[in-house]
């Protein structure tokens, strides 16, 4: 997605302060618009409307945490088991997440993303709280299919998106507690998630490697949370969402966010060292670099850079995370 103020030339202007002076405790009501140009099928609405986009983070921690087990091997890609995860981790649960997002930030997205379903008048109020509650239930039911805890783990997630998006707590306007949450519920619930699914007679001993690396890759996520924040830091002014851009600006913003991000990778390469896996500590070491270099881009230009720094330097970030999940498999005794 191209940076939003670059598109301000070309599209309508932005609606004035005082038009927004409700508060963001007050619920408020968006009025329906026409379905947009585009004449899509319900199916293709709905799945946008869950952005697949938004799965794989969470689908890659599962597995991660799956191989950290030691219990998980090729044979398993074709379980009912994994498949069920898959299921769990990217439709399901992201999917209910991404749903109550746009469901508590529609007067935000009428000014960042007016085309969203909800804004846009493809999907009313009252047919996403059906598929809010449809698809919250079924992603309880299919974790507790995997295991009775992992049921459990997708309530607590769901209550951490009610916690990021509706008011009056409404966490993604508390500076860091958003991206915090966010970054918990993308990375340490799905990985230990991973673990317990192939792993039942789990420990906390036993799952304390694992709760390390997802902790250290928790605090490299809030990083890359904050660089997601560029592209709606203008409505975020205007309706008062306290993220790091709006508060500290966009370059102090962008190097709060690299500091993080490299942070969290270097502590988990120097615990592979801790847990005698040296080579796989020289690797996660190593793959830091690419996004060091991607960063001075990023800083020297954020709200240009924030989409193509993501798409690249994610790469490297979530190899790492697998690399660190290889190292607690073979740390096994």
């Amino acid at each position: 997605m191209s940076d939003f103020r670059a598109k301000k030339s070309s599209e309508p202007q932005l609606p004035d302060r005082s038009e927004f002076k409700t508060p963001l405790s007050v619920r408020k009501l968006v009025d329906a618009r026409p379905m947009p140009a585009e004449n899509i099928s319900k199916l293709a609405l709905i799945i946008r409307f869950l952005k697949p986009v938004t799965w794989i983070p969470v689908m890659w921690s599962f597995l991660c945490g799956a191989v950290a087990s030691g219990a998980f091997g090729w044979k398993e890609v074709i379980s009912i088991k994994f498949l069920l995860a898959m299921l769990l981790t990217g439709p399901l649960a992201s999917g209910t997440c991404q749903m109550l997002n746009d469901y508590f930030d529609r007067d935000l997205d009428e000014i960042n993303e007016p085309n969203r379903p909800i804004p846009g008048g493809a999907i009313s109020l009252r047919n996403a709280t059906i598929l809010i509650a449809l698809w919250s239930v079924f992603s309880v039911i299919t974790g507790y299919l995997i295991h009775p805890l992992i049921g459990f783990y997708v309530v607590i997630g769901i209550i951490n998106a009610h916690l990021y998006s509706a008011n009056p707590i409404k966490l993604k306007k508390r500076l860091w507690a958003g991206n915090i949450i966010v970054a918990v519920s993308y990375l340490i619930i799905p990985w230990i998630a991973g673990e317990i699914a192939y792993n039942p007679s789990f420990t906390l001993s036993s799952l304390q490697p694992s709760l390390i690396v997802a902790g250290l890759f928790t605090l490299s996520s809030t990083g890359t949370m904050t660089i997601n924040d560029f592209k709606s830091i203008e409505g975020d002014r205007m309706v008062g969402i306290r993220t790091l851009p709006v508060v500290f600006g966009e370059t102090h913003a962008a190097l709060i966010a690299a500091v993080l991000i490299n942070a969290g990778q270097l502590l988990a390469s120097g615990y592979m060292f801790l847990i005698g896996q040296t080579t796989c500590g020289i690797i996660v070491g190593a793959l830091v670099v690419p996004q060091f270099y991607l960063q001075f881009a990023l800083v020297k230009s954020p709200a240009t850079m924030d989409v193509r720094y993501n798409a690249i330097a994610q790469n490297f970030l979530v190899a790492g995370m697998l690399v660190c999940a290889f190292a607690i498999r073979a740390a096994r005794p």
